[in-house]
C-alpha cells in the first residue's frame, strides 16, 4: 500500500502547491490524477517517483519512507515521464534490456519479451538509436520500459500524449492488465474522459 501523511509542497514564500494531503493508494486499483496545467499535478507524481522531496509529510510504501529509502521501492515502480529524456545513443531494445538487467529480471526469454512489447505498442524502429524517434516513439519506449517490468506501482503522466488512436486504445488496454496484475497506477491525463472508466477513484487538481 502507497500511503501520503500530510504532505505539503511549497517553492518559495506564499501559498504552497499542496498542503498537509492525506491518502491511501491500494494495489489492483487506478487512479486518475485530473486538473489544470499548473495545479499541481505532475509536482505531486514527481513527488511520489522520488524525482522531488516534499516540504513536509511523507510517502510511504509498505511502511518504508520511499525518500529515505529511493532504490528500494523505485525498484517496485515503473515510471512514465510527461517529458522524454530518455538516452539519445541506446537503442530501444538495448534500453529495455539495460532495464531489465538492472532490475536482476533478464532471462533468456527476454529479448522475445522485448519485442512482443513493442509489436503491441506498434514500434518497428527498436534497432535504431533513441535520439531519431519522434516524440510519439519516446513515448511509446518509454510505456515499453516501465511496463515490461510487472511493476507493484505504475507512475504516468500523460501517457497518451503524442500518440496515435490505435496505440491510444492498446496503452488503455495494457494499463486494465496491469491492474488486474494487481498493479497500483496512478496517472494523469488531459483526456480524461475517454478512458475514465479505467479509473477507481480520482484526484482533483488544486487540492
Amino acid at each position: 500500500m502507497l500511503q501520503v501523511k500530510h504532505l505539503t509542497k511549497q517553492y518559495r514564500a506564499g501559498h504552497p502547491i499542496f498542503q498537509d494531503y492525506s491518502a491511501e493508494f491500494k494495489p489492483g486499483t487506478a487512479v486518475g490524477v485530473v486538473g489544470p496545467n499548473g495545479s499541481g499535478k505532475t509536482t505531486f507524481l514527481r513527488i511520489l517517483s522520488v524525482n522531488s522531496f516534499p516540504t513536509s509529510g511523507s510517502v510511504t510504501f509498505n511502511d518504508i519512507d520511499i525518500h529515505d529509502n529511493p532504490s528500494s521501492y523505485l525498484k517496485e515502480v515503473g515510471l512514465v515521464h510527461d517529458e522524454e529524456h530518455l538516452p539519445r545513443h541506446l537503442t530501444a531494445a538495448e534500453l529495455l534490456e539495460w532495464v531489465m538487467k538492472s532490475r536482476n529480471i533478464w532471462d533468456e526469454e527476454s529479448s522475445d519479451t522485448i519485442a512482443t512489447i513493442f509489436e503491441k505498442l506498434d514500434l518497428d524502429e527498436i534497432h535504431e538509436p533513441i535520439g531519431t524517434f519522434s516524440t510519439g516513439m519516446k513515448k511509446k519506449t518509454q510505456i515499453a520500459a516501465a511496463m515490461i517490468l510487472n511493476p507493484a506501482i505504475l507512475i504516468m503522466d500523460e501517457p497518451l500524449r503524442g500518440l496515435d488512436q490505435n496505440t491510444r486504445e492498446t496503452v488503455t488496454s495494457m494499463i486494465e492488465e496491469s491492474k488486474r496484475k494487481n498493479s497500483l497506477v496512478l496517472m494523469s491525463s488531459h483526456s480524461m474522459e475517454e478512458i475514465r472508466h479505467l479509473f477507481d477513484e480520482m484526484i482533483e487538481f488544486p487540492l
